[in-house]
């Protein structure tokens, strides 16, 4: 059966709705449901609508990035992912996550805290449905359930909102169930994940940051169940409003897009599947400023490699106390040699790669680091700053406010040493200083430091400083922030 056919056998076991009213929007095109019980109203807002098929490709790509996170979970029909945690330390309740629905929909569900959500909707469009009925109201007579159920439906290849109160029923399902499209893909904010009627259990998991989308999320009693599967028999009773951009609900040209939009989601689907699911983060090292400048004249530097030199630099980058706090120099520089490791600049990564093709003919070292760190790499060095960082001397001030450290290693051609200094200034910033001293050994170490100075001045150094300190920082604020977080 071909594409065409097969949506079009599909379209026409989707029972049409006859709408009896159909009013045009100059903007958004939106719905507001009033809640049956007194809380907050069911709003539902078109943004915009993709290229036909562009829903499918959307979904399917961003399912597999979901699938591939350390907080990936697939439970209750709804697989989802919390791409971002609480910070109650700073009196901030809110998570966001990620979540799919498949052609078939995922089961009649509420969850005790409002909800918002950005969705792309499949290519066949999505049907929302909602009850806003009470607990108190089912129980009395959970008839109150289906007499409280609301439709909302959205076009395919759409771009949405969704917004409702703590409580609110509701469940998500492609406009034709079974089908080869899905029903949508979104991005939901939990403004307060502590918020609503929490049980003991679940109260505990949200107050240790370890709750996810199933653990909150309540399925619809089995009764009641039953009698929405009855009310399904006659969906032409159930309230229903449809949502469109371009063209009508129901009238030839949104049908016949609906058309072309699910056979497009197919073909697209089908070659976003070939392709891999790649994704990038680039940064500049937090863009903090760098001095260059000569080395200074009571560095440990001044001590190694006396005599006469071919090349020395050195850079500097000044840190406020808010980046760092209180952490000590001696912490600062544990932190910064991590980051020369953990963090180097890709660029600097790139030309140490083409170094090590040219140079290994010549049996020269090499190392994926700069070479004003690569020592770091060591398995034989003297010395381990903090247990853990080979090193060839360090030297620290009796108060704590300064601490260097040598890395450095002889080749073939050449022999270096980098220093790598934290200290306080007298404003109290912390000054991070990376100065390096190179002795040629003979015609080739010469030429080679000709050839590479001018960079290692105006790129190399002041690459892999920023971007250590940046890791610096970075962990410093992330240890900051664990020890504010109250233990509960």
């Amino acid at each position: 059966m071909s594409l065409l056919a097969d949506d079009a056998r599909l379209a026409a076991s989707n029972v049409r709705t006859a709408f009896t009213s159909i009013r045009p929007s100059a903007t958004f095109p939106s719905v507001r449901l009033p809640s049956h019980c007194g809380g907050l109203p069911v709003e539902v807002t078109l943004i915009a609508q993709f290229a036909p098929g562009q829903g499918d490709a959307a979904i399917g790509d961003a399912l597999r990035r979901q699938r591939a996170h350390p907080a990936f979970v697939d439970a209750l029909d709804e697989p989802s992912t919390r791409i971002g945690a609480m910070d109650l330390a700073r009196d901030d309740p809110s998570s966001l996550y990620t979540f799919g629905v498949g052609a078939d929909g995922h089961p009649f569900h509420r969850h005790a805290g409002n909800r918002m959500f950005t969705a792309v909707s499949g290519s066949a469009g999505a049907h929302l449905r909602f009850s806003t009925a009470s607990q108190a109201q089912i129980e009395a007579d959970p008839r109150a359930f289906a007499d409280a159920l609301h439709v909302v439906e959205v076009p395919p290849d759409c771009l949405f909102s969704v917004r409702f109160g703590g409580g609110t029923w509701h469940q998500f399902i492609a406009a034709y169930p079974g089908g080869p499209h899905p029903t949508l893909f979104a991005l939901s904010c939990h403004p307060d994940e502590t918020a609503g009627g929490l049980d003991a259990a679940t109260q505990a998991r949200v107050l240790g940051n370890t709750a996810d989308i199933p653990v909150l999320t309540e399925v619809l009693p089995p009764a009641v169940q039953a009698l929405l599967d009855a009310a399904w028999r006659d969906p032409a009773s159930i309230a229903t409003t449809a949502l469109s951009l371009h063209a009508p609900p129901a009238s030839i040209a949104a049908r016949f897009c609906t058309r072309v939009r699910g056979v497009m989601g197919r073909l697209r689907a089908g070659i976003a599947q070939r392709r891999a699911a790649a994704g990038f983060r680039a940064d500049n090292g937090g863009g903090r400023g760098i001095v260059a400048g000569g080395v200074d004249a009571d560095s440990l530097l001044q001590s190694q490699l006396v005599g006469r030199i071919a090349h020395e630099d050195q850079v500097a980058l000044r840190l406020a106390s808010a980046h760092v706090g209180d952490a000590a120099p001696a912490l600062v520089m544990d932190r910064l040699l991590t980051g020369f490791v953990a963090n180097p600049p890709d660029g600097v990564s790139r030309l140490m790669a083409l170094r090590n093709v040219l140079v290994r003919p010549a049996g020269l070292r090499t190392s994926p680091l700069g070479c004003p760190a690569s020592s770091l790499l060591s398995v034989d060095a003297p010395l381990k700053f903090a247990g853990r960082h080979p090193i060839l001397a360090e030297r620290g001030s009796s108060d704590g406010r300064r601490v260097e450290v040598i890395l450095g290693a002889d080749d073939r051609h050449l022999m270096f040493r980098t220093c790598i200094g934290v200290r306080v200034d007298t404003d109290g910033a912390l000054v991070c200083t990376m100065a390096t001293r190179v002795r040629t050994r003979n015609l080739f170490g010469r030429v080679y430091m000709a050839a590479i100075s001018g960079v290692h001045r105006r790129y190399i150094a002041p690459a892999m400083l920023r971007h250590a300190v940046d890791h610096a920082v970075q962990a410093t604020g992330a240890a900051r922030s664990r020890a504010t977080t109250p233990s509960r």
